[in-house]
């Protein structure tokens, strides 16, 4: 497919050629108990850093956490798909890191390996290339995007790219006074790169050397006007992209028709009404691919969606409080069966029950309290 790449609106409706769809690291497989390990912040609250907990599927039961390993400010943790490191990203207002660990396979437990420096300050999201053997890394506060090899050893490498993003700032002018990278992730194909960018409105493209780990600036896919775009979620077949507006409060919908992004849908995650402060989180599709979830902070809640199978467009099914304050993030188990609330401000895991029929949450009553949660990263044990 060639780069050229034509940009344009009728009313709402924004054209954006793209070149394949990107997603987040595949799920681990079925398992009968899963470990999830938990990112935390410890600069403000009692945490510190990462910890662990067992989750069977089968029943929904958590098992009471322990520190894994200790770490500053680890705003996002991941585990490589061989089960054998972890990687977080330690997301300091000054001296942000990128940080290496082994996993311990019976206990869990966590050695530090090394530290790079992010290149930058407020690491807030990390992922891996579609072959394992880079880790890239989107830094907020400065507003760039970082490559890292990952050594046969599971150490990293020094940084084989980093790249500023450019361009016009949003309408809100607090919140994006410049760039600010809050998602990243690689192409199926493995041959780009795309960067959400909260401050620019605007989902960056990069090409990207799999060889090298070089990326090379492309043509930006533009979002509505103070969208403050957050975090991306991709349907299974890559024919419709989701994109969370952390400052609108809402999700727009992208079809891929012909290798173009076509806008065809803004859909709120308020109640109508609703006028107090607010800022989204996080956004997931259910393993099944009907439902998408969506986090809201300050009202507290979850948006739940039907997806139409064939165009792609959402239906409100519900917006359910999270039974805590501030859900940062949440995780959808592997098999699909729970999902699991991470409030912030409460230092509490809410579980709740995932109705397969038409994807609302029940909640089951299991709470685990554990100090500011903010990153769940589930791995198989059996």
């Amino acid at each position: 497919m060639n780069n050229l790449r034509c940009i344009f609106s009728i009313a709402t409706m924004v054209l954006v050629p793209v070149i394949l769809i990107a997603g987040e690291t595949p799920r681990p497989p079925a398992a009968k108990t899963y470990r999830a390990y938990v990112g935390s912040y410890t600069s403000k609250t009692d945490s510190k850093g990462i910890y662990q907990f067992t989750f069977d599927p089968a029943t929904g039961k958590m098992s009471a956490y322990e520190l894994a390993g200790q770490t500053q400010d680890p705003s996002w943790v991941i585990v490589h798909p061989d089960g054998k490191f972890l990687y977080a990203a330690n997301e300091m207002d000054k001296g942000s890191t990128i940080s290496a660990f082994s996993i311990e396979p019976k206990s869990g437990k966590l050695t530090l390996l090394n530290q790079q420096s992010a290149q930058g300050e407020g690491p807030c999201h990390l992922a891996f290339d579609r072959t394992g053997k880079f880790l890239l890394t989107a830094n907020y506060s400065t507003g760039n995007a970082v490559v890292y090899p990952i050594l046969a050893d599971g150490k990293l490498g020094e940084r084989t790219a980093s790249v500023t993003e450019q361009g016009a700032t949003g309408p809100h002018k607090k919140r994006q006074d410049g760039p600010h990278a809050h998602w990243i992730g690689a192409s199926e194909n493995n041959r780009f790169v795309y960067v959400a960018d909260l401050g620019l409105d605007k989902i960056f493209v990069y090409k990207f050397d799999a060889a090298k780990g070089d990326l090379t600036p492309d043509d930006p896919i533009f979002a509505k006007p103070g969208t403050g775009p957050r975090h991306i979620a991709f349907s299974a077949d890559g024919k419709f992209m989701y994109l969370l507006g952390e400052l609108d409060s809402a999700v727009s919908v992208f079809a891929n028709e012909k290798g173009t992004f076509r806008s065809i849908q803004n859909i709120p995650m308020l109640p109508a009404g609703f006028s107090g402060r607010n800022d989204a989180a996080e956004i997931e599709i259910h393993p099944s691919g009907k439902f998408l979830y969506a986090s809201n902070r300050g009202h507290d809640s979850f948006a739940v969606y039907a997806i139409d199978q064939k165009k792609g467009t959402l239906t409100q099914v519900e917006i359910v409080p999270t039974g805590g304050k501030e859900p940062r993030h949440f995780a959808i188990d592997p098999t699909g069966h729970f999902l699991l609330a991470e409030n912030q401000n409460t230092n509490q895991i809410v579980e709740f029950r995932i109705d397969q029929s038409e994807g609302k949450l029940t909640p089951t009553g299991e709470t685990l309290l554990t100090p500011s949660p903010i990153c769940i990263s589930f791995f198989p044990l059996d």
